[in-house]
C-alpha cells in the first residue's frame, strides 16, 4: 500500500546515504533530504496504472486521466508481448509500469528534464515527488477532497524551498556529477531507486511482480518475481502494517544517522 511504499523508498536512499559515507563520499545533507523525499514520492509512481491507487488522486483530474491512459497502455503492451504461459488479464495493472526498463526510462526523463530545462524543470520534478511524497508519508492527514489544495501549496513550498538550499554552492545541485551542465543530473537516481523499491515491495505480495520484463522466464515474459510462496503476504496485511512499515522506520532512522555521522 501506500504509505509502505513510501517509507520503503525513503529508507532505502537513507541507506544510499549510509553506504556512501561509508564509503568516503558522505551526501550533503541537502542531497539526503531532498533524495529521501524525491524516493518516497518515486515509490508511489509505478501505481500510475492504477486507478484507485493513490497517485491517482494525488493531482485531481490531471493524475485520475493519466492513470486511465497507463492502465490503456499497459495493457496493450502486455496483450502485444505476452507469452503462452501468461495469464489473460483484464487490466494493465503490474505489468509495464511495474518492470526494471520503465523504472531506468523514467529516471533517464527525469535527468534529461533536470539538466536540460531552466529552474522551473527542477521545480515541476521536486513539486511533483514533494506531492507524491507528503500523500505516502501523510496519507492519513492527506484523506479527502479538501486536503488537495493544501497538499499541494505545501509540496510547492517545499520545492521552492529546497531548491534554493540545493542551489547554494556545496549543498549539493552537482553532487556525483561534477562537470559544467551536470547540475541536478542526479535527480534521477533517487526515481529509479524509488520505483524499484516499489516493484520490491509488490514482489513480496501474494502476486509477486513482473520486475524482469522484458526478459522472458520460461514460457512466461511477464513473469511474476517472488519470494516462495509461504513468504508472501497479503497488500494491507498486518505483516505489512505491524512489521514491515515499523522496520523500514528503523532502518531509515538508522540509515539518516550514519548518512550524517552521527553513529
Amino acid at each position: 500500500m501506500g504509505p509502505a511504499h513510501s517509507l520503503s523508498g525513503a529508507a532505502a536512499w537513507l541507506g544510499v546515504g549510509a553506504a556512501a559515507a561509508a564509503a568516503g563520499h558522505p551526501m550533503p545533507w541537502p542531497v539526503l533530504l531532498v533524495g529521501a523525499l524525491i524516493c518516497a514520492g518515486a515509490a508511489l509512481a509505478p501505481d500510475l496504472d492504477h486507478k484507485a491507487a493513490t497517485i491517482s488522486r494525488s493531482f485531481g483530474p490531471v493524475s485520475r486521466w493519466l492513470c486511465e491512459i497507463v492502465d490503456k497502455l499497459s495493457y496493450a503492451v502486455y496483450k502485444a508481448t505476452k507469452k503462452q504461459g501468461d495469464p489473460r488479464r483484464s487490466g494493465g495493472h503490474r505489468t509495464l509500469t511495474h518492470t526494471w526498463l520503465w523504472a531506468v526510462l523514467i529516471g533517464v526523463g527525469t535527468s534529461v528534464v533536470a539538466i536540460t530545462s531552466d529552474r522551473w524543470g527542477v521545480l515541476a520534478i521536486l513539486f511533483v515527488h514533494m506531492v507524491l511524497a507528503i500523500e505516502g508519508l501523510l496519507w492519513r492527514a492527506t484523506r479527502g477532497s479538501s486536503s488537495e489544495v493544501l497538499v499541494w501549496l505545501l509540496a510547492a513550498a517545499t520545492a521552492w524551498i529546497l531548491a534554493g538550499v540545493l542551489d547554494k554552492p556545496g549543498n549539493g545541485a552537482d553532487w556525483l556529477f561534477t562537470a559544467p551542465g551536470q547540475e541536478y543530473l542526479w535527480l534521477g537516481l533517487p526515481v529509479v531507486l524509488g520505483a524499484i523499491v516499489h516493484d520490491i515491495g509488490d514482489a513480496l505480495t501474494v502476486s509477486g511482480c513482473p520486475i524482469l520484463w522484458p526478459i522472458p522466464v520460461g514460457r512466461k515474459r511477464w513473469y511474476p518475481v517472488g519470494p516462495p510462496k509461504f513468504m508472501r503476504f497479503r497488500a494491507g496485511s498486518w505483516v505489512e502494517l505491524k512489521v514491515l512499515m515499523p522496520v523500514f522506520m528503523l532502518l531509515g532512522g538508522v540509515g539518516c544517522a550514519a548518512a550524517l555521522n552521527v553513529i
